[in-house]
């Protein structure tokens, strides 16, 4: 029987890249494209929505300092993923790290989870991000059809002559003792801006890397400029009104309501595990680590560049957004848009929301760009058929897996309620964190000689903390979200079995073709205790 635990050997995936011609990836990005794939994946969904969510439930005023925690839990694996990335220097990002440390099957399993954490992390992006281009054009006054306007099953109120989304203004029906079913209603049937949205990132993605790094750099530069208006407007305000700001303040840390998580200490714990899911995305950095210039330089650049500039803007907002509104009162989809409305500024809430369009744009690159790099690396490999590796010959980009990702992700997000998916993809990612902690603990212990052009502090505690913390936020999110996780792994599992051991380049000893005369080392097999 093959060995399912072979590793992949360093120097082969060292060779592999470095290949060049066209049917390579073009090595386009350096270290400021790397920062801005990293803060595109990063500010999103968890700048404009989770902030005001956790504070309103969990944490207050002290929602700064569940930042800070959620920060510290992010950097052990940023700073092991630095490591990985500055020494391997491939595609397949966690994937590929697995395959080099801890053998094929680890290797499978985490491919095959960033698949869920890309795709339908993209199509959950994409669902808000239709959400707030049709809020944006309703405030121009143009009404896109309910049937149009969601996924199958949305329900939708006429409301003051318009079709409004029930969810959406369910607070505003409450305030004004109205029943939703007094009034008429209906169910979409297609989200169409959720399919195009993906489908328009889907064709940037296939012209190719530097476009579509050109593009999010522009949309990153967009939404920053956005929170820094933010920012400004309500530092001016908060300095006007220093007395309501400090009402506002006050108490800074709630004192616990009686159970683990309602506020008090425990709050700022529960608050960090809620928005340590707004960091998710720097990993997707890692992913593009074969199209940079330079990467043994400028990859732990971009992921930990990424993660500092995200954290100081997130918590300068928490800071503002607290000053400007009572806690209790941002429990809502845009507590951004409401806290600029609370100083009066009449354009802010467009403002805001062209903002969330502009991140949530550049969200749905860089996971896409992630999910056609790891069915790359893994086709390369022989996991997967052939195509999902083959290169346009004047894009230089994998464009047969990006179109069909994209057209899948594209129907995910137009078809399906997705109000569970988030959870899944948090879940996934935090598996992959700890696959990279481990195998750097491993790779340290195994190959403590070999080059690293970025050397992770405090081995072993750094991966050992990772592996903890990342598990801990896991078990915390709930048995139906094990539960679906195990059913995909068990998916993935069969779909190795029966096709990708069988084709593994690695079992059958296929190796990288150019490798240097003398230089064709044997697979490593997993050392047996």
């Amino acid at each position: 029987m093959a060995d399912i635990f072979a590793r992949k050997p360093i120097n082969v995936i060292m060779n592999e890249a470095n290949e060049t011609g066209e049917h390579s990836l073009r090595r386009a990005l350096g270290p400021t494209n790397l920062i801005t794939l990293g803060i595109g994946a990063i500010i999103g969904t968890g700048i404009f929505v989770l902030t005001g969510t956790a504070s309103a439930n969990h944490a207050g005023p002290a929602i700064v300092l569940s930042f800070i925690l959620a920060a510290i839990a992010c950097v052990f694996a940023g700073l092991c993923y630095a490591e990985f990335a500055s020494m391997i220097p491939v595609a397949g990002s966690a994937y590929t790290y697995g395959y080099a440390t801890l053998g094929e099957l680890v290797a499978w399993i985490i491919g095959w989870d960033l698949i869920l954490e890309y795709a339908l992390g993209a199509a959950t992006v994409a669902s808000g991000w239709s959400g707030y281009c049709i809020s944006l054009l309703a405030d121009f006054g143009i009404r896109l059809s309910p049937t149009l306007a969601g996924a199958p099953g949305t329900k939708f109120v006429l409301y003051n002559g318009h079709w409004e989304n029930l969810n959406r203004i369910m607070k505003t029906l409450d305030l004004h003792h109205i029943d939703p079913a007094s009034l008429q209603q209906t169910t979409s049937l297609f989200n169409l801006f959720g399919f195009i949205g993906i489908m328009l990132v889907t064709l940037i993605l296939v012209i190719g890397i530097k476009e579509s790094a050109n593009f999010n750099s522009a949309i990153v530069v967009i939404k920053v400029a956005v929170l820094l208006v933010f920012l400004g407007i309500g530092i001016n305000y908060i300095f006007g009104h220093m007395a309501e700001a400090k009402a506002n303040w006050t108490p800074f840390l709630p004192p616990n309501g009686g159970k683990y998580g309602d506020f008090g200490i425990s709050g700022i714990a529960t608050a960090a595990g809620i928005i340590f899911f707004a960091y998710i995305g720097f990993d997707a950095v890692s992913t593009a680590a074969q199209e940079a210039k330079n990467p043994k330089r400028d990859m732990p650049i971009g992921i930990l560049g990424s993660l500092v500039i995200c954290t100081i803007l997130y918590i300068l907002v928490a800071v503002v957004l607290t000053g400007l509104v009572k806690y209790s009162n941002l429990d809502v989809p845009d507590p951004i848009a409401i806290g600029i409305d609370s100083t009066g500024v009449t354009w802010g809430s467009i403002l805001v929301k062209i903002g969330a369009i502009c991140g949530l744009s550049s969200t749905m690159v860089v996971m896409l760009l992630g999910q056609s790099r790891v069915f790359f690396s893994m086709s390369k490999d022989g996991l997967l058929p052939e195509w999902a590796s083959k290169v346009h010959r004047r894009f230089r980009t994998p464009y047969i897996s990006t179109i069909l990702v994209g057209f899948v992700v594209a129907a995910v997000a137009a078809l399906t309620p997705i109000n569970v998916l988030g959870e899944l993809v948090s879940i996934g990612t935090l598996l992959a964190f700890i696959i990279v902690c481990a195998g750097i603990w491993v790779l340290r212990r195994r190959n403590p000689d070999l080059p690293r052009a970025f050397v992770a502090p405090w081995i072993p505690f750094t991966p050992i903390m990772g592996i903890v913390v990342s598990f801990y936020m896991m078990y915390s999110l709930g048995t139906a979200t094990w539960i679906r996780l195990v059913v995909w792994l068990i998916i993935g599992l069969v779909i190795y079995f029966t096709y990708s051991r069988r084709h593994s380049r690695v079992q059958r000893g296929i190796l990288a073709p150019n490798l240097a005369p003398g230089d064709r080392t044997a697979v490593e097999p997993v050392a047996r205790p």
